[in-house]
């Protein structure tokens, strides 16, 4: 898939994708001979995790250390359960005081 085809898909702008591999959240994307980026499969499966990921509120810098962990190996997992276990606890109390302030809002 093109960059552009990748953008329409994951609605997500192909700044935001050149940006996310610049920075190493989604591996390098391999380039056809004209340098135009060609996204496999395992590519958009990557981008398709971030993408929830920073929907769920994820910081960049956490989604790095979790990517950087991966690449480390198997020998991660213990530790990339226990991060997705933290950030899942965190959003469940922002769910929780949203839900609050949500039932303060009243017309």
């Amino acid at each position: 898939m093109t960059i552009s085809e990748v953008s329409k898909k994951y609605e997500l702008s192909a700044d935001t994708l050149r940006y996310y591999e610049r920075i190493g959240l989604i591996p390098p994307v391999n380039r056809n001979k004209s340098g135009i980026r060609s996204f496999t499969e395992e590519d958009c499966e990557w981008v398709n995790f971030i993408k929830c990921m920073r929907g769920a509120g994820l910081s960049i810098e956490t989604l790095i250390e979790y990517v950087a962990m991966f690449q480390q190996g198997s020998s991660t997992i213990k530790a990339r359960k226990e991060l997705l276990i933290e950030q899942r606890n965190q959003l469940a109390k922002r769910i929780e005081e949203m839900q609050k302030n949500f039932g303060t809002i009243k017309f």
